[in-house]
C-alpha cells in the first residue's frame, strides 16, 4: 500500500466540450493506462489533486482509488493550461510492483543561503534527474545540498544521496554538474568610457580653427 491516496472515477465524458464542463464543475479529466490493461478514462477532483501535489509532489507512488479496486500508480504526465491556474488533463501509469518503472524526478537545491555572499551567486544547472528503479523504492523528493560547494567545485548528481542508493539506478551521466557558484563581474566599462576626457588628434584642425584662418 502506497503512503500517498487519490480517488478517481471513470467517465463518460469525452471530446474537449465535455472535458470542459467536467472542469467547470471542478474536475479533472484524465487516463488510466498500463501494460496488459486497456486505457480506461478517468476523471479526479481538482482540489484533492493540488492537495496531492502540494504535499507530496508529482512523481510519487500513489494508490488510486477506482471502482472499490487500489491500483498502484504515478503521474505520467500533466497538462496544464498555458495562462490560467489550471490542470487540462493528467495521465496514470499503472504498474506492476515487481517491475522496475523509469521516471523522472524534480530536483529541490537546498543550502542556498549558505553559499551566496556579495558576488558570489549559484546556478542550477539541473532541476530534474531519470531513475529507474521498483515502484516501492520511489524517491517522493530529491534535495540538493549546495552547502559545502564552493567557486571550484560544483555539485554532481553522484553527489546526491539517491546517487549512492543501491535500489536506484541513475540513468544520467552521474559527472553532470546540478549546481556551480560563479562570480559576478562588476560592470566597470561602462563607467571608465562615461569618465574619460575627450581627446584631440594632434594634426588636423578642429572646426573652429578653421573658419577662424
Amino acid at each position: 500500500m502506497a503512503e500517498v491516496k487519490m480517488a478517481a472515477e471513470l467517465r463518460n465524458e469525452m471530446g474537449k466540450n465535455r472535458s470542459r464542463q467536467l472542469r467547470n464543475k471542478g474536475y479533472i479529466p484524465g487516463i488510466l493506462y498500463g501494460k496488459g490493461m486497456e486505457t480506461q478514462p478517468v476523471k479526479v477532483d481538482e482540489a484533492e489533486f493540488r492537495k496531492v501535489l502540494r504535499k507530496h509532489g508529482s512523481s510519487s507512488l500513489m494508490d488510486l482509488e477506482l471502482d472499490d479496486k487500489v491500483i498502484p500508480v504515478i503521474i505520467k504526465e500533466i497538462q496544464e493550461h498555458p495562462i490560467k491556474n489550471q490542470y487540462l488533463h493528467v495521465d496514470f501509469q499503472k504498474l506492476r510492483m515487481d517491475e522496475t518503472v523509469k521516471l523522472t524526478i524534480p530536483i529541490t537545491i537546498v543550502g542556498r543561503e549558505n553559499v551566496e555572499k556579495g558576488d558570489i551567486i549559484l546556478v542550477q544547472q539541473i532541476d530534474e534527474v531519470n531513475i529507474e528503479c521498483l515502484p516501492a523504492n520511489i524517491p517522493q523528493s530529491v534535495e540538493a545540498d549546495v552547502s559545502n560547494i564552493d567557486l571550484n567545485t560544483p555539485l554532481l548528481i553522484e553527489d546526491l544521496d539517491i546517487a549512492k542508493d543501491e535500489n536506484i539506478t541513475i540513468l544520467d551521466d552521474v559527472k553532470d554538474p546540478i549546481a556551480v557558484l560563479t562570480e559576478v563581474a562588476e560592470e566597470v566599462e561602462e563607467d571608465l568610457e562615461e569618465e574619460m576626457p575627450e581627446v584631440e588628434v594632434i594634426g588636423e584642425e578642429s572646426e573652429e580653427d578653421a573658419d577662424e584662418e
